[in-house]
C-alpha cells in the first residue's frame, strides 16, 4: 500500500487504539490477581495504622468490632503469652497461626507480612504483625477470595469490548485521516502546479486546524515574493541588457567615426576617443557593481572594522563629486551643525560607497533646481544621515521596493546620470550587514529623503 498521509495517519490511529487495548487487557486480565493481593495488603496495613491504643479497652474494642465487620478481615490482640486480649469473627480468624506469630514475638521485628494457605479450603490468606508495645501485638488477617471466574468473565467481555472498539476505531481512524490529509493534499497539489511555473495558482485551506492555516497564509506570502522575485529578475535581465547594449553602441559608432569620418581631425577624433572612455569606464563599473552586490549578497565578503571619521570621509566624496558638480550644474550642501566630528567604527570603505551610491543616487532623480542635500543630524541615542533629493514623489509602494535591484525599470529605462542602477540594492546589502537601519520617504513638495542610523562607539 502507497505510504501516503492519509495511511500514515490511519496506521498510527488504529495501533494506538489496539495499544490502549492491550493494556486493558493485561491489567484486567493477566496482574488483576497480583493487583487484588497487592491492594488488599495495602487495605491491612492502612487498618493497622487507624488502630490507636491509646485509647481505653472499651473503646478500642468497639473500634476493632467495627473495622473488622466493615472489611471483612480478622483482628486479635495477644500479649507475650499469646494470650488473647480480643479476637473479632471472620473467615480467617479460624487459620491455625499460633506457630507464626511465635516466631513473630520471638523476632522482635515490629511488622512483617504473611502469606498464608486454608488447608480446608485452600484459599489464600494474608497476614500482617504488628508490635504495638512491648507486651502487646495485632494481628489482621484476610482472606483472599478466588478471582478465576471473575477474570474469566473479565476476559470474555474484553474480547467483546475489544471488538467493537477495535471496528470503531478502524472506522473513526479512516474519517479522521480524511480530514487531516486532505487539505494538506490540496496544498501539495498546488505546491506541483507553481513548481510548474503556474503562479496564478493560490494556496487555500477549508481546515479551521491553526498550523494548516499558517501554512497556507505562509505559503501565499512565498508564492508572492516568488512573483516579485521573477518580475524582478526580467526587469534586471531588461535593464542590464539596456545598459550594456547602449555603450557597446556607442563605442563602436565612434569609433567607426574616427575610422571613417575624423581620423584626420585630432579634436574631434580626442573627443570621440574620450566617449568611448567614458563607456568603457561605464560597462567596467556595471561589470563591478554586478559583482559586487554578488559578493555581499552571497555572505562572500566580510566587514574590516576600523574607526575613522563620519564628516571628513562625508566631505571626501562630495569633493570626488565636484567634476560633476561644475560639468552638470548640480549643488551638494553637506549640513552638520555641531558636529564637526563624528568618530564611528564600521567598515570605511564600504560605508564610503553606500555614501557614494546614495549621493549619486539623489543626483540622478533630484528635481530642476539640481540640488541635493545631506544633513547629519543627533538623534540623542543615534545618529542620523540623510541624503535629500528635489524630484518628484514616490507612492509607498515605490519607497518601499526602492532598495530592490532595478526597481526604476518600472518607471523608464533611461540611463543614470552616475552609476549603473544597481547602486541601493548595494547599499542594503552593506547597512544590512553593519545592522544599521535604513528607510526611503518620499512626501509631496519635498522630494525623496533615503536615509540610515548610525550608533556611535
Amino acid at each position: 500500500m502507497k505510504n501516503n498521509l492519509t495511511t500514515k495517519i490511519f496506521k498510527y490511529l488504529a495501533i494506538f487504539s489496539l495499544c490502549i487495548l492491550l493494556f486493558l487487557f493485561f491489567f484486567q486480565v493477566i496482574f488483576l490477581d497480583k493487583y487484588y493481593e497487592w491492594t488488599k495488603t495495602r487495605t491491612i496495613r492502612n487498618l493497622t495504622n487507624n488502630i490507636l491504643i491509646t485509647e481505653n479497652s472499651s473503646s478500642l474494642y468497639n473500634k476493632l468490632d467495627k473495622l473488622s465487620y466493615e472489611e471483612n478481615v480478622c483482628i486479635e490482640l495477644i500479649d507475650n503469652n499469646l494470650s488473647s486480649l480480643y479476637s473479632s469473627n471472620g473467615k480467617a480468624c479460624h487459620l491455625k497461626t499460633r506457630k507464626i506469630k511465635t516466631n513473630f514475638i520471638n523476632s522482635k521485628k515490629k511488622k512483617a507480612t504473611y502469606n498464608l494457605i486454608n488447608p480446608f479450603t485452600k484459599e489464600r490468606n494474608i497476614m500482617t504483625a504488628t508490635k504495638l508495645s512491648n507486651n502487646l501485638y495485632i494481628f489482621i488477617s484476610a482472606s483472599l477470595i478466588p478471582l478465576d471466574s471473575t477474570i474469566s468473565i473479565i476476559e470474555e467481555q474484553l474480547i467483546i469490548v475489544s471488538i467493537v472498539v477495535l471496528i470503531l476505531s478502524i472506522v473513526i481512524a479512516y474519517f479522521i485521516s480524511k480530514r487531516l490529509s486532505t487539505p494538506i493534499i490540496k496544498i501539495s497539489k498546488a505546491a506541483r502546479l507553481i513548481a510548474k511555473g503556474k503562479m496564478n495558482t493560490k494556496f487555500e485551506t477549508t481546515s479551521d486546524i491553526k498550523e494548516l492555516i499558517d501554512l497556507t497564509n505562509s505559503l501565499n506570502d512565498m508564492k508572492n515574493e516568488l512573483e516579485k522575485t521573477e518580475e524582478l529578475q526580467k526587469d534586471l535581465m531588461a535593464n542590464v541588457s539596456h545598459d550594456l547594449k547602449t555603450p557597446l553602441t556607442m563605442i563602436k559608432a565612434y569609433a567607426e567615426l574616427i575610422k571613417d569620418i575624423n581620423i584626420n581631425n585630432k579634436e574631434k577624433t580626442i573627443a570621440n576617443l574620450n566617449i568611448i572612455i567614458e563607456e568603457s569606464d561605464r560597462l567596467t563599473n556595471l561589470v563591478n557593481d554586478i559583482l559586487t552586490l554578488t559578493k555581499v549578497e552571497k555572505g562572500l565578503d566580510t566587514l574590516q572594522i576600523s574607526s575613522f571619521d563620519l564628516v571628513k570621509l562625508i566631505d571626501n566624496v562630495i569633493n570626488q563629486h565636484n567634476i560633476y558638480i561644475v560639468k552638470g550644474g548640480y549643488s551638494i550642501e553637506f549640513k552638520h551643525e555641531q558636529i564637526d566630528s563624528l568618530i564611528i567604527k564600521a567598515d570605511k570603505k564600504k560605508i564610503k560607497q553606500v555614501i557614494y551610491n546614495l549621493l549619486n543616487n539623489a543626483l540622478n532623480y533630484t528635481g530642476n533646481n539640481k540640488k541635493v542635500i545631506i544633513k547629519l543630524v543627533n538623534m540623542n541615542n543615534f545618529y542620523r544621515l540623510m541624503f535629500i533629493n528635489s524630484g518628484k514623489t514616490l507612492s509607498k509602494k515605490e519607497t518601499d521596493h526602492i532598495f530592490d535591484k532595478y526597481y526604476r525599470s518600472k518607471k523608464n529605462h533611461q540611463r543614470n546620470i552616475y552609476g549603473t542602477g544597481l547602486g541601493l540594492s548595494i547599499v542594503k546589502q552593506i547597512l544590512l550587514l553593519h545592522n544599521y537601519e535604513y528607510k526611503a520617504i518620499s512626501e509631496k513638495g519635498k522630494g525623496t529623503t533615503i536615509y540610515f542610523d548610525i550608533k556611535p562607539n
